[in-house]
């Protein structure tokens, strides 16, 4: 397997593995549909993420991550944070279930961190329902601390956040 930067063109690819994984969408971090898996819409989503990858194997596209920057937030989050703060935020992790627990999160998280870092980020960022705690653990054995709690769309989510230099 391995990761590279998502294009447009992967828009069918991806489509096919998340319908292969009987899933017609691709889940953001507290599970609300993030990706319309229509050609045109991985197509859009691929064209306008500031970061995105797949780790694909020889069948296919088997994970996903999709960042971008967000200055505004930090500030929101941490009132003490400062003009040169930067953060970014992680919009996407997705695994094709029958590659769950081969580091597929692993690896997508990280290729997300080193380029983030090269821009300049210092600080990622994910939002996580408060009863998902397969979520929640699996960013905090990665260093991600909560940061605040607050009231979403689908419930009740913890946004968490990590040092982007720790994740590398």
């Amino acid at each position: 397997m391995h990761v590279r930067a998502a294009r447009p063109d992967d828009a069918e690819a991806l489509r096919t593995a998340v319908s292969r994984a009987r899933e017609a969408t691709v889940f953001d971090d507290i599970g609300a549909p993030l990706l319309d898996v229509s050609a045109a819409g991985v197509r859009e989503a691929a064209a306008e993420a500031e970061w995105s990858f797949l780790m694909e194997d020889e069948e296919g596209p088997v994970g996903v991550a999709i960042a971008h920057p967000d200055v505004e937030e930090a500030t929101v989050d941490r009132p003490d944070a400062t003009e040169g703060d930067r953060e970014a935020e992680l919009l996407a992790l997705w695994v094709h279930p029958t590659h769950a627990g081969e580091g597929v999160a692993n690896e997508l998280l990280a290729r997300v961190a080193s380029s983030v870092a090269d821009r300049g980020v210092d600080t990622l960022r994910a939002t996580v329902a408060t009863d998902n705690p397969g979520s929640t653990e699996f960013f905090s054995a990665h260093g991600f601390t909560h940061r605040r709690t607050r009231r979403g769309p689908a419930g009740d989510e913890s946004i968490l956040a990590a040092d982007v230099e720790s994740l590398q």
